[in-house]
C-alpha cells in the first residue's frame, strides 16, 4: 500500500471517528474502551452502522430510502466480490477489513433495516427477536470476527438480548414516527421481553472467549442494568425515560473493561 493510500485511510478512519462519535456516544465510548488496534476497526464498523441505520430516516420518500440502502447493500457486495470498490469515507476503511463472509453477513444488516421504512407491525416476539438478530445481532458478530472470534448459538441469544437493551430505548421515538416497534404495547409485555433478555445474557456470559472478543463486545454495556431496569419499572419503556444515570453507565464501562468482562 503506498503513502497516499496509508494515509487516506488514516484520514477515513478519522472521519468514521467522527461519525460514531456524533451519531452513537455509546458505542463510540465503548470503541475508546478497546485496545487501539481493535478499537480502529470497531470505529469503521460501527460507523457503517450509523450510516446504515440513519438511511431509511433521512427522507420520507420510501423509494428514495429503499435505494440509500440498496447503495450499502451493493457496497459490501463489492467487498465480498474482492475486486474495486467505491472510494467512501467508510466504505474504503471496511474494505481494508472485511472478509467476504463478513461483508455478506452484514448484507443482512442492510436488509433488515428495511423495516424502518414502512409502518409494518412484528406478526409476533419471535418477529421481533428475528429482526434483533439481524440487526444489533449481525454488527456484534461482525464485531467478533474483527477480534478473531466467532459466535455460537448460546452466544447469539445474548447478542439479542444486548439488541433488545437498546431496542427498549428507542420504543417511544419509533411510535412517535408511526412504527410498531413491541409486538404487544403493554408493560407485561415489556417485562416478559426484558426477563427473557436477561436469562439469554446471563447463558451468553458464561460462554468461553478471549479477551479481545470480549472486548469486541463491550458496546453491550449498558444491557443488564437497562433490562433489570426495564423489568422493574416497565413505564420507563413507555414515557421514555429507560436510561442509566451518566456517572453510573460511565463507571460501569470502565469496571467492564478494567475485568475483561462485557
Amino acid at each position: 500500500m503506498s503513502t497516499q493510500e496509508t494515509d487516506h485511510i488514516a484520514a477515513s478512519i478519522s472521519a468514521c471517528a467522527d461519525i460514531v462519535h456524533k451519531g452513537d456516544p455509546a458505542r463510540f465510548r465503548a470503541a475508546m474502551a478497546a485496545p487501539l488496534g481493535l478499537r480502529e476497526k470497531l470505529l469503521v464498523l460501527y460507523a457503517f452502522n450509523v450510516e446504515v441505520a440513519r438511511a431509511p430516516w433521512v427522507t420520507k420518500e420510501a423509494m428514495i430510502a429503499e435505494m440509500r440502502l440498496q447503495w450499502w447493500h451493493d457496497a459490501l457486495g463489492e467487498i465480498a466480490a474482492g475486486g474495486a470498490v467505491r472510494r467512501h469515507e467508510v466504505v474504503t476503511p471496511l474494505a481494508e477489513l472485511l472478509t467476504p463472509d463478513q461483508a455478506l453477513g452484514l448484507q443482512s444488516l442492510v436488509e433488515a433495516r428495511r423495516w424502518d421504512i414502512y409502518p409494518d407491525a412484528f406478526a409476533d416476539e419471535a418477529a421481533l427477536w428475528a429482526h434483533l438478530h439481524a440487526t444489533t445481532g449481525a454488527l456484534m458478530r461482525a464485531a467478533l470476527g474483527l477480534a478473531g472470534a466467532t459466535t455460537t448459538p448460546k452466544l447469539d441469544e445474548g447478542l439479542k438480548a444486548v439488541a433488545l437493551a437498546g431496542w427498549l430505548t428507542a420504543v417511544p421515538a419509533l411510535i412517535a414516527q408511526n412504527r410498531h416497534p413491541l409486538p404487544e404495547v403493554s408493560e407485561g409485555a415489556i417485562i416478559r421481553l426484558a426477563s427473557e433478555a436477561l436469562a439469554k445474557l446471563k447463558t451468553a456470559r458464561n460462554q468461553p472467549l478471549p479477551k479481545l472478543a470480549r472486548r469486541a463486545l463491550l458496546a453491550g454495556w449498558q444491557s443488564e442494568p437497562l433490562l433489570k431496569l426495564a423489568c422493574t419499572e416497565p413505564e420507563r419503556v413507555l414515557n421514555g425515560t429507560l436510561e442509566l444515570a451518566p456517572f453510573r453507565a460511565q463507571l460501569r464501562l470502565a469496571r467492564l473493561a478494567l475485568t475483561h468482562r462485557w
